[in-house]
């Protein structure tokens, strides 16, 4: 089934077909990040270093609980992608249809306990005096609109794996711009500090959904679904889970490993939260060529794989490798060039900014192990090869429980081995994917031909 918006990854260059897959999701990405970004330099500049630390404290906790959503919509993207490829176009319609029902169920659960959860958790992670009530506060409102988060997600996920990463583009930079209006105006106008940038996110997620779902819905041949496609289907759905929940369990383990540092990080004071919470900004801004690169070797992945096209799986590897390799040069060039700017952006505390500067040029030395992370998981779980989620997530929490606990009680290290625990955690679990990848399992993980 042609279209404007689907792109067959099955035939043609695999580097070309990777780039024009792979700058869409990258200005998307950082455009995402962009309006994290803004959150924290709003809040910091304009509410103060405590509520920046506030904020920061919250994320871990927060990925935590988006983890589930996140997870059914890889499984979604990696179900919808292989039958394209296989071009079993009724299938792709019914599974469509059927990320419906995961999607909702999976959002509404994760809503009601993070807001539940959130003092307790908080509370469990030994989060500051000072900052808890913003902290409850900001992750409360940002849990009660997961429902949203997991909406967009899903959507882009159906998309991407369709080829088209241009929709989810359009609509995040939209509400983007529209997220960092309200930003300012919720702030600065409103006075509403941590709880109005919570809502300008939510409200922007929102936006971002619902245009995507419409403009799919209007210009994408396969979301012209009929009726019978509708009906709830508990093979699709079981596959989906199948694969979304070793997703799932892989991200939130994902999720503890960062929590668990983030308590490590507490024991610290309100400056080193601030400087974490700054540099895991710029980190996650750092991420996103190799998230986007990673996307799109996990679409060109399922895509063939469906298709039997085992080969040229491994040329995408290949080459998105090398793709890896310039961009972790570039931003370590970046990190250490204009690390003090950087820093200034969020925060005008001397004393914070001196530290990030410091974590910065430490972690930038291990960006390249980083994208690894990213382009082999995106292959391996591009061809459904669902354990190795698991396996993926259990090194990430074994570093990050045993890299701070060795690392900040050395006295030449200290509080530095937070971000050398970070950097070291990278490169472990580079290995694992690479070893995993190595075995060469993933080539008879087809979800299509294995059902």
């Amino acid at each position: 089934m042609a279209g404007k918006y689907v792109q067959d990854m099955t035939n043609g260059k695999e580097i070309s077909l990777l780039v024009k897959f792979s700058i869409p999701m990258l200005i998307g990405n950082i455009f995402q990040q962009f309006y994290n970004m803004v959150d924290s330099i709003v809040v910091g500049n304009y509410v103060g270093s405590n509520a920046l630390a506030a904020v920061g404290a919250t994320g871990s906790i927060n990925f935590l609980f988006f983890s589930l959503c996140m997870g059914m919509s890889v499984g979604i993207g990696i179900l919808i992608s292989q039958y394209f490829g296989a071009g079993d176009d009724e299938y792709v319609k019914r599974t469509i249809a059927n990320t419906i029902y995961v999607t909702a169920v999976t959002g509404i659960i994760m809503s009601i306990l993070g807001v539940i959860l959130a003092r307790p958790f908080l509370t469990l992670l030994r989060t500051p005096a000072a900052i808890m009530d913003d902290a409850v506060a900001y992750m409360q409102i940002a849990c009660a609109g997961i429902i949203a988060v997991a909406a967009y997600n899903a959507i882009s996920a159906v998309l991407r794996a369709l080829g088209d990463s241009k929709t989810p583009l359009i609509f995040l930079v939209v509400a983007s711009v529209i997220n960092v209006a309200l930003d300012l105006l919720f702030v600065i106008n409103f006075g509403m500090g941590v709880r109005g940038v919570a809502y300008a996110t939510i409200i922007a997620q929102v936006i971002a959904a619902a245009g995507s779902i419409i403009f799919a819905k209007i210009k994408i041949p396969y979301f012209t679904i009929e009726k019978q496609y509708f009906v709830y289907d508990p093979e699709i759905v079981k596959r989906c889970i199948a694969l979304g929940v070793p997703i799932a369990a892989q991200t939130a383990l994902i999720s503890v490993s960062c929590i668990i540092l983030q308590a490590v990080v507490n024991g610290f004071g309100e400056s080193v939260v601030a400087a974490y919470t700054a540099t895991s900004r710029i980190e996650q801004l750092v991420q996103q060529p190799f998230n986007s690169i990673g996307a799109a070797i996990s679409t060109f992945t399922g895509q063939n794989i469906g298709a039997n096209k085992m080969e040229r799986v491994k040329q995408g590897y290949r080459k998105s490798t090398l793709l890896v390799l310039v961009f972790s040069i570039v931003m370590m060039i970046l990190a250490w060039s204009f690390g003090y700017y950087i820093m200034r952006l969020f925060v005008d505390d001397q004393a914070v900014i001196d530290l990030g500067v410091k974590a910065l040029q430490i972690t930038s030395t291990m960006y390249f192990p980083l994208g690894m992370i990213y382009t082999t998981r995106g292959l391996l779980n591009g061809s459904g090869d669902a354990f190795y989620a698991m396996i993926n997530g259990f090194v990430e929490l074994a570093g990050r429980i045993i890299f701070p606990i060795c690392l900040v009680t050395i006295p030449m290290i200290g509080v530095w081995g937070i971000w050398y625990s970070t950097g070291f955690t990278w490169i472990i679990t580079a290995i694992a994917s690479i070893i995993r990848y190595r075995q060469g399992k993933w080539k008879s993980k087809s979800v299509v031909t294995s059902l």
